[in-house]
């Protein structure tokens, strides 16, 4: 982080905690525009980050270029993934509109190659902003940006509630997160958008723009160069449509009875399922808190939602922030790879090949049942993934292939993958509260059971038919990539 006073129009915003300089560059006094640029905060509408470029030109009084483009060499680039994605951007440009401003989008691709966009239109802006994220592509993407760039660079926290920075750089604990988070939460509940105040950039472009509205996205990507093995979430529709049926579902279906749902994974109604709205900014907290706030559920279930959404998922996020890699298999805690190190040695006999465990074809039926969900639904219950996780451990040959199996089997099939908060998660499965006594292979890692799911009322019934699912067979490589799971080197 670069300390450095904020420009005119984010230094006097309400919601300028949000904001850090990644660089400490002049404002570039001939620039046509104020460059806005996503990689996955996919939204119009209650999303700090095109506030905060509105801000920064109207006080300049230059126009905001938004600007996001999709490439096809990304890690686990696919179907599914490039489907979603290209949904949300459509709907960011269509909503862009509605705001007054102009957006422009590129898919890369063969005969339509654009070397350097980010930094081309950055040439020509007063200044960039964009999203502060702290995992994987997203984050080594916009410090290289920012250590590139001629003009000043800001990244605008969009992805939670509560901005980290007003909380201190302190906390060790989920406990004194939380006191210092909960009596923050009423104060961000108000969103600040502002219009602008010159019309949409209609300038020049150093590229020909694509135009996803109306665009047969299936047909788009068909000719990409991406995993094609991969099909699109059938459970999770791209696009902000979607995301809105999800919030109304929370609403009626989901939140009155969620304290005492939540835990079963045999129910549908047991889980909100925003995670990859969440995951690629298609929603944001607050405009689910002001849901969860206007919903008529009981105060229980409300309250259980919000630690979920707020106490559990912005601890992961403000955990990330220190990290220097939060996919790295040295952010779990150290007495639980120490256990797990002294335990590597251990005869592992339940050992699977990294084809059954894509394809859920292991020898563990609620594995399997849980994995169905990965490959088949792009998300997986929560409740499920502790199961799934845990059991990673037994099934490869060492603690450090099975954090990097657990973490390629979350980034390449869920479309919430590669996410502070299923990192936090994987970790969390890995560690946890240690346990009173040493077992094989995991030490005193704590295993888990399924006796949560399975004995539910017709839970195996449920298990056999979740694991017999039909899956498509998807490509295999020789072997999980270890990058960036475990050295932490760039992942493209």
């Amino acid at each position: 982080m670069v300390t450095a006073a904020l420009p005119p129009g984010l230094h006097d915003w309400g919601e300028a905690p949000r904001v850090r300089a990644l660089n400490g560059r002049a404002t570039n006094a001939g620039g046509r525009y104020v460059l806005c640029w996503f990689q996955q905060a996919l939204r119009a509408r209650d999303n700090p980050v095109i506030d905060a470029s509105v801000r920064l030109g109207n006080a300049l009084s230059l126009r905001v270029l938004v600007y996001h483009g999709v490439r096809e060499d990304y890690p686990y680039a696919s179907d599914r993934l490039h489907h979603f994605i290209l949904g949300a951007s459509r709907d960011l440009a269509i909503g862009c509109r509605e705001r007054g401003l102009a957006c422009v989008q590129h898919v890369d691709r063969a005969g339509h190659r654009e070397k350097g966009l980010v930094h081309r239109l950055g040439g020509e802006a007063a200044a960039i902003v964009l999203e502060d994220q702290p995992t994987f592509v997203a984050r080594w993407q916009c410090d290289r940006v920012a250590a590139r760039a001629a003009v000043p660079v800001y990244a605008v926290n969009a992805a939670c509630l509560v901005p980290p920075a007003v909380l201190g750089n302190d906390i060790r604990g989920r406990t004194a997160f939380l006191r210092r988070h909960e009596p923050e939460r009423a104060n961000w509940m108000e969103t600040q958008e502002v219009a602008p105040v010159v019309p949409a950039y209609a300038g020049p472009l150093p590229f020909l723009p694509d135009l996803l509205d109306g665009c047969d996205l299936d047909a788009l990507v068909a000719g990409l160069a991406i995993d094609h093995s991969l099909p699109t979430s059938v459970l999770h529709p791209a696009g902000r449509r979607a995301a809105e049926d999800r919030l109304r579902r929370l609403a009626t279906e989901v939140l009155p009875g969620y304290a005492s749902a939540r835990n079963d994974a045999t129910r549908a109604d047991g889980a909100s399922a925003l995670s990859p709205y969440l995951h690629f900014g298609v929603l944001g907290p607050r405009e689910i808190m002001v849901v969860v706030a206007a919903s008529g559920a009981g105060s229980k279930h409300k309250a259980k939602f919000a630690d979920e959404l707020l106490g559990w998922r912005e601890w992961f996020h403000y955990q990330a922030r220190a990290l220097a890699a939060p996919e790295r298999y040295d952010r779990v805690a150290t007495w639980a790879t120490e256990t797990l190190a002294r335990h590597a040695g251990d005869p592992r006999p339940e050992l699977e090949t990294l084809d059954a465990l894509i394809h859920g074809e292991t020898r563990d039926e609620t594995w399997n049942a849980c994995q169905k969900q990965f490959l088949l639904d792009g998300w997986m219950h929560n409740n499920l993934r502790m199961y799934w996780g845990k059991r990673i451990i037994a099934m490869t040959p060492s603690p450090e292939a099975a954090w990097a199996t657990a973490c390629y089997l979350n980034d390449r099939l869920s479309l919430d993958g590669r996410d502070p908060s299923t990192y936090g998660n994987i970790a969390a499965m890995f560690a946890g509260s240690p346990s009173d006594r040493e077992r094989p292979i995991y030490g005193r890692v704590a295993t888990r059971g399924d006796g949560s799911t399975r004995r539910r009322e017709d839970g195996e019934a449920w298990l056999r038919a979740a694991a017999s699912r039909q899956a498509p067979r998807v490509s295999i490589p020789a072997e999980v990539p270890v990058d960036p799971y475990l050295t932490g080197e760039p992942p493209v």
